[in-house]
């Protein structure tokens, strides 16, 4: 089936079961681009619910052909590196085939929930599929409250090409950065590297934690992740590459003079 016939008879499925949103869906027009738009939308705003086995089978047909049109990025193909088990790459998080990857993700741990959000969080969900949304219901369903901050969770990676997503929730900035927050910041980074080691697995890909929506200042973001997964390596029993993964170009110039500078 062609990308944009998946793609309409998607939408078409996600307002038959949300037809609240038929008003919404009418202010796209119907070429392409705006049609798809409209579908991350609508899976953006679908609560987590029993999912129908052929918008599962469609949706994912979409997405794995996406993620080949993007192209998948492998930790071997990343040649900035920083001694043998620190890298570094700028790009689509999306696109890394780690063993992990790490989400920047709030409280619920349900995913954004804002139609095409800018956030990292939307956009994992976004390319994983709503099966993410769904298993990150039923964790947190198990578990009974929020998510705490600086803690870490596994689930699948459904259609993306890596093998797990570790959600962490970083801290939120309100004012001047506390000596809470820089604990709570470098315990996200602990968390999900003491998880990397626990599942055994061979590669992370971290974001940048708290820089975005929660205000954690860049720089001083960037020094805290440098310093906690050197301090973490060191002391490791397991070889474990850490991918430091940044999408603006400030980052990717912040990350790459501190890491070059041996310094955090």
């Amino acid at each position: 089936m062609e990308k944009t016939e998946l793609v309409l008879k998607l939408n078409a499925m996600l307002l038959n079961e949300m037809p609240q949103y038929q008003a919404f869906a009418a202010d796209f027009s119907g070429n392409a681009v705006s049609q798809r738009r409209l579908l991350r939308s609508l899976m953006n705003l679908r609560p987590p619910m029993p999912l129908d086995g052929s918008f599962v089978n469609l949706q994912d047909e979409l997405l794995k052909a996406e993620r080949e049109e993007k192209g998948v990025v492998y930790v071997s193909d990343i040649t900035m590196s920083f001694g043998e088990n620190i890298l570094l790459w700028k790009g689509d998080i999306t696109r890394l085939a780690a063993d992990a990857i790490v989400n920047a993700a709030n409280s619920a741990l349900l995913g954004c929930f804002h139609p095409c959000h800018g956030c990292i969080d939307n956009a994992i969900h976004s390319a994983a599929g709503l099966q993410l949304r769904m298993e990150c219901d039923s964790l947190m369903k198990q578990q009974g409250h929020s998510e705490p901050v600086g803690q870490a969770k596994r689930t699948k990676a459904y259609n993306l090409p890596c093998r797990y997503v570790l959600h962490t929730v970083g801290p939120m900035v309100l004012g001047e950065v506390s000596r809470t927050d820089r604990e709570l910041l470098a315990s996200c980074y602990r968390s999900c590297l003491t998880l990397s080691e626990e599942l055994g697995l061979q590669s992370v890909s971290f974001c940048c934690i708290s820089t975005g929506e929660f205000r954690f200042p860049p720089e001083e973001a960037a020094h805290i992740a440098v310093r906690t997964v050197r301090e973490y390596l060191i002391k490791g029993k397991q070889e474990l590459k850490v991918i430091f993964n940044v999408f603006k170009e400030s980052d990717f110039d912040l990350y790459k003079n501190l890491l070059a500078k041996g310094a955090d």
